[in-house]
């Protein structure tokens, strides 16, 4: 799900880059200063940079990225698509699924050992 995230200015804006077309990898937040003005702001370290000022990053090098931000005079404009760790999701999901097949599972066994 994309949000957009204005940043007023000037910089520094508070957050790295990791990724790039250059890098084969989606532009992301690797960073997030504490305090600064992306800490005050929706975005989280993970999520996808879809837009720079507007501009779709899909073909942007990790330098072009740097410098369309570095660009930003007064405001910077982010389109982020917030990151899933679908590890995280898969467990939260299966760990009660499989805290209440357990006690069946046990009571199961104890039968067919009688």
């Amino acid at each position: 799900m994309a949000y957009s995230v204005t940043l007023n200015g000037p910089g520094p804006w508070g957050f790295r880059l990791q990724g790039g077309k250059d890098f084969n990898m989606p532009l992301t937040i690797s960073r997030i200063t504490p305090g600064s003005k992306a800490a005050q702001s929706q975005m989280n370290q993970g999520d996808l940079v879809v837009a720079i000022d507007g501009v779709n990053t899909d073909s942007m090098t990790h330098l072009e990225a740097q410098n369309k931000i570095k660009s930003a005079s007064y405001n910077l404009s982010l389109t982020l698509q917030k990151y899933v760790d679908i590890k995280t999701t898969i467990i939260s999901v299966l760990i009660p699924w499989v805290e209440s097949v357990i006690p069946r599972v046990e009571f199961l066994l104890m039968v067919w050992h009688l």
